[in-house]
């Protein structure tokens, strides 16, 4: 697959092309409790003539992940805004360019593809219709010699995953009772490495903070070599790839491989003494079957992007400037402890609280060649 071919060059692409990027949503824009979204369902908005559509990668709506997220962002926003949503599923890469044609003959005036892989059939939808508005989860766009374009009728949502994935890893090295931790991706691209530097990152902190030596297993940052399942679907590759890392010794694994991961988390649930760090939602939310064995999550507020996206399309204030989620002003953040907040030790609790305002501050880079 072409995308998949371009992904190394992409990676400094990538990084390049936000030099001038928009901001998250204020505070005020955040995601409402379930209180408040249980208000707003229980009084809908009044219909407005407005489409906004949406289409999967191969994971589906319901990954447990950013598809899900995704799906969920985009309901929120026809409950209430009051606009017509739709949604396709892709099972394969050869589903994007037909579910996208799909989109666009349903009349969609916003279409919103979710997911890295997505980027040449949505950059080449929203160049052959100047029309419709495009929106994109997880990539800018690229011309053919791989430099960042700037599309008018385009707006890439993206997030510095790097910040919170630092933070998640100090909290895997300073939990871990073995003193070794793990990560994986599904296939190597910008949106997954971006993970898996951060929390090498903050593995390497805490041992420097604490003069530890927590090992890294399945990524060295430096070289950009690590493990990989190679896709997003087959939960019995993150099985393997999982019970290979507890063979090691690993006690703290972060998947980063949509549904794939669940089947990591089926191998720690089943070792009985292992740890998952969650990817893009809250798993502790989204996957209850393993929230006993959930030390935190690395949140993506997608969802929140794909929301904010559509109000402002809806309302004919569509802009191709880039949203770029941070931790300063929580377009990405790290889950609760939950049900595993007695493991983790108060000095690490301590010691990551003051590691995050130094983030938001400035104070601290957290920096990865995939980043925005």
């Amino acid at each position: 697959m072409n995308k998949i071919i371009r992904v190394a060059a992409l990676s400094g692409a990538v990084a390049l092309a936000l030099a001038a990027c928009g901001s998250a949503p204020d505070d005020e824009a955040s995601t409402p409790s379930s209180s408040a979204s249980a208000s707003a369902s229980a009084s809908a908005a009044a219909p407005v003539d407005y489409k906004a559509c949406m289409v999967s990668d191969s994971g589906g709506f319901e990954d447990k992940s950013f598809n899900q997220s995704g799906a969920e962002g985009l309901e929120r926003a026809g409950t209430e805004l009051g606009v017509t949503v739709n949604k396709v599923e892709s099972t394969a890469a050869t589903d994007f360019t037909p579910n996208i044609d799909q989109l666009l003959a349903d009349k969609c005036q916003l279409i919103i593809g979710v997911g890295f892989l997505l980027e040449d059939p949505i950059q080449t939808a929203a160049t052959a219709n100047p029309d419709v508005d495009f929106a994109l989860v997880d990539s800018s766009f690229s011309d053919k010699d791989f430099k960042p374009v700037t599309l008018e009728n385009g707006k890439p949502l993206l997030f510095n995953t790097q910040e919170a994935a630092f933070l998640a890893g100090y909290v895997a090295a300073g939990t871990s009772a073995t003193g070794k931790v793990a990560t994986f991706g599904g296939i190597q691209l910008p949106s997954v490495s971006i993970f898996m530097d951060g929390f090498s990152d903050g593995v390497d902190r805490y041992n420097k903070d604490f003069g530890k030596t927590v090992k890294l297993f399945g990524w060295d940052k430096k070289a950009q070599k690590g493990s990989f399942t190679g896709d997003f679907e087959d939960q019995s590759k993150g099985q393997n790839i999982a019970k290979g890392f507890i063979d090691q010794g690993a006690d703290v694994i972060m998947p980063v491989a949509g549904p794939v991961g669940l089947g990591a988390a089926a191998a720690a649930k089943d070792a009985g003494d292992v740890m998952i760090v969650g990817v893009d939602a809250d798993w502790y939310e989204t996957a209850p079957d393993y929230k006993s064995i959930i030390l935190t999550s690395v949140i993506k507020e997608i969802g929140q992007s794909v929301f904010d996206t559509v109000e402002q399309a809806s309302k004919g204030s569509f802009s191709a400037e880039p949203y770029v989620g941070t931790l300063e002003n929580k377009g990405i953040n790290i889950a609760p402890f939950h049900d595993l907040d007695a493991k983790v030790p108060a000095e690490v609790k301590t010691k990551v609280e003051e590691l995050k305002q130094q983030i938001i501050s400035g104070e601290l880079k957290v920096e990865s060649p995939s980043q925005n």
